[in-house]
């Protein structure tokens, strides 16, 4: 394993310097969206209409905004091939073609794509935290909840929950938001905050989850978020995150052509491979975490907070 890391670690660093070339960089992250877009195509996700449907509707940031907020410098950067990251409509209007893109691989190999591959992924996170949260939520947070997938998923598996999705981007909040009222979906809360200093109320919340969020965040801020999260869990409550696996070979065995064009998109990742989240939670005040691989190169980790 040791050999494997440095491996993994040296095409990493070779992947950095080229990505330093900002005319390279830009081209990796412009092959890596067309590449998106015409596998999207071949799955049955029409991700340009899709696109289209959301940019003709009436959007507006009002009543979701907190216009108070001030953005940590990492969350103004470009991000995702964005040149304003997550803070524009195109990425909030794309995302959901996006996920449902990405994950077409993961249980059929990028030679067969297949377009329930994002649904197969939330739901082996959601068997976990049913089979290892013995007691119902009845308060869930969700962290980093984007345009509410994972938000939406939370309601569905705990119908008696009350659930409240929070995000750092209006944007992804306001798509949320319309398509809770389209589908006539009430009792969702949105929240427009800082998940590293919520300003919500200390110990109000059975579960917090979080869905792909910490492979896009710097190591500074993912502590803050696990600190924050501690002091949001009531005693006895859960925290619950679903993200890459930093042990899978997938990554580990990755051709350097696809690390750099991942990485062109994903400019914290190595941040994220090199934390140690175990010790990171228990070093938050969590018991020790339970670890399990829900797909070949994702993990689920469950931890619970003393009583």
């Amino acid at each position: 394993m040791k050999n494997k890391n440095n491996q993994f670690n040296l095409a990493s660093s070779l992947v950095n310097k080229v990505l330093d070339i900002k005319p390279i960089a830009n081209l990796a992250r412009q092959r890596a969206r067309d590449m998106m877009i015409k596998r999207a195509g071949k799955i049955g996700v029409n991700w340009i209409a899709n696109v289209e449907h959301l940019k003709s509707q009436n959007w507006s940031l009002d009543g979701i905004q907190n216009q108070d907020l001030n953005y940590p410098a990492y969350y103004t950067l470009p991000f995702h091939a964005y040149p304003e990251g997550n803070l524009d409509w195109e990425p909030a209007w794309e995302v959901e073609s996006a996920a449902l893109t990405v994950h077409s691989t993961i249980w059929s190999g990028n030679k067969n794509p297949q377009a329930d591959g994002d649904a197969q992924l939330r739901d082996s996170y959601h068997e976990n935290l049913v089979k290892y949260i013995k007691d119902q939520p009845h308060n869930i947070l969700d962290i980093g909840c984007s345009v509410g997938m994972s938000t939406f998923a939370l309601q569905k598996i705990y119908p008696q929950a009350q659930v409240t999705g929070l995000d750092l981007s209006p944007y992804y909040l306001s798509v949320a938001q319309h398509r809770a009222q389209k589908e006539q979906i009430k009792e969702i809360q949105w929240i427009h905050a800082l998940a590293e200093s919520t300003g919500l109320e200390e110990s109000s919340y059975d579960l917090v989850s979080a869905f792909l969020l910490f492979h896009e965040l710097p190591q500074r801020p993912t502590l803050e978020i696990l600190q924050e999260s501690y002091r949001l869990i009531k005693p006895g409550g859960y925290f619950a995150m679903m993200d890459m696996n930093p042990q899978s070979s997938i990554y580990r065995e990755m051709p350097a052509y696809i690390l750099t064009l991942l990485k062109s998109t994903e400019p914290h990742l190595d941040e994220y491979f090199t934390l140690d989240f175990a010790s990171s939670l228990i070093k938050a005040g969590f018991a020790e975490p339970l670890i399990i691989a829900n797909s070949p190169r994702h993990r689920t980790v469950i931890a619970q907070k003393p009583k």
